[in-house]
């Protein structure tokens, strides 16, 4: 009887280790099922996604129509002039559409007086920074260019978004920003962790981790007027003293204002939400996807094989640093087969906008 009882029953030890046999296999099962749901969802939706960064509760967010004011700086060179035209053209194309949430605009003009351009842009003119405080950097006028601005202008809408003269819409843009956590893009040379000892110098330890700060510039975001007004003279001041400090300015070269921009918003505690679909930059960037805007700032050269050739004059070419003395002429040649399809669509944007802007090769 003891051997029968001994035979029909299980030992602890064995029983342990059935439940880790069972255990195993079954995770082991819902791991490759969903591993392979994983693998069919990437297959249907293609793409990741471009949020970066968002408290979660803001990625359920929804609410009425929150309309935001579109502003670039510019100065009236020709060279400003010319991709401000084509800016504001296709801001005019793009502004009604369906989805769209961008609200007036503003050419704000820090040349201190007014330019040829006045009647066919919206334009609010500011005073440029004294003689000799930029030391050749143009681009510290931009802060304070918004300090005044914001000081001095009636702006409706309770959001901004901060653009730039070298921007092309290419789809409407929605507001991206989430009550008060603006949208910002995240930059991949806009690396606050690999200067942290530069960065000590204005973003003290007290205020926290070097990580706070977002690696981003101040455009393209989109930000709330009442936030926008605390951070500017706070960039602003940052931006001199950059300028002023031999070593941050050898560092940070010519994207010290935006690594200016970027301190000043984690001094104010202000956390972006980190949108990698808000634009592209060709060549770099191949295809549009669901971007809203391109930012051409980087040449393109290609062989007639349509091949990069980035650093060196290809045989074909959209540089805009090619016209600083003037605007590109109408119908520029589109790039040979084989080059991508942002580049493509820059050149052919450029062309739609110089065909219908009246009076474009004025000043050529």
């Amino acid at each position: 009887m003891n051997v029968r009882r001994s035979m029909g029953r299980a030992s602890p030890l064995f029983l342990v280790l059935l439940g880790l046999g069972v255990f195993f296999a079954t995770y082991n099962l819902v791991t490759l099922v969903i591993h392979h749901q994983r693998r069919e969802r990437r297959a249907e939706l293609p793409g990741v996604d471009p949020v970066t960064r968002m408290p979660d509760e803001l990625r359920r967010a929804e609410g009425s129509r929150r309309p935001f004011h579109v502003v670039v700086t510019a100065t009236d060179a020709a060279y400003s002039r010319w991709q401000c035209r084509v800016m504001y053209y296709w801001y005019k194309r793009m502004k009604d559409g369906e989805g769209s949430e961008m609200g007036g605009f503003t050419r704000v003009l820090h040349s201190g007086k007014p330019d040829s351009l006045m009647d066919e842009i919206p334009t609010f003119v500011v005073n440029p920074l004294p003689a000799g405080v930029d030391r050749g950097y143009v681009v510290l006028n931009r802060p304070w260019a918004f300090v005044q601005w914001l000081e001095k202008a009636t702006i409706e809408e309770e959001y901004i978004l901060m653009a730039e003269p070298d921007h092309v819409f290419v789809r409407p843009l929605p507001n991206l920003a989430r009550d008060d956590y603006p949208a910002g893009f995240p930059f991949f040379y806009i690396k606050p962790a690999e200067h942290s000892q530069i960065i000590r110098k204005f973003f003290p330890k007290e205020k926290g981790p070097v990580t706070n700060i977002d690696p981003i510039g101040n455009s393209p975001v989109i930000i709330k007027k009442s936030k926008l007004e605390k951070i500017a003279p706070t960039w602003m001041n940052i931006s001199l003293k950059m300028k002023e400090d031999p070593e941050t300015d050898k560092a940070f070269g010519w994207v010290l204002e935006m690594y200016a921009y970027a301190i000043a918003s984690a001094l104010h505690g202000v956390q972006h939400i980190l949108r990698k679909d808000f634009m592209i930059q060709p060549p770099w960037d191949l295809k549009l996807d669901s971007t809203f805007i391109i930012h051409f700032t980087y040449g393109c050269d290609y062989t007639l094989k349509g091949e990069l050739t980035y650093g060196k004059i290809g045989e074909w070419r959209f540089d805009k640093r090619s016209f600083l003395h003037g605007p590109p002429p109408r119908n520029l040649s589109l790039p040979p087969p084989g080059v991508p399809e942002s580049v493509v669509t820059l050149v052919k944007m450029v062309n739609e906008a110089t065909a219908n802007i009246p009076n474009w090769d004025d000043g050529r």
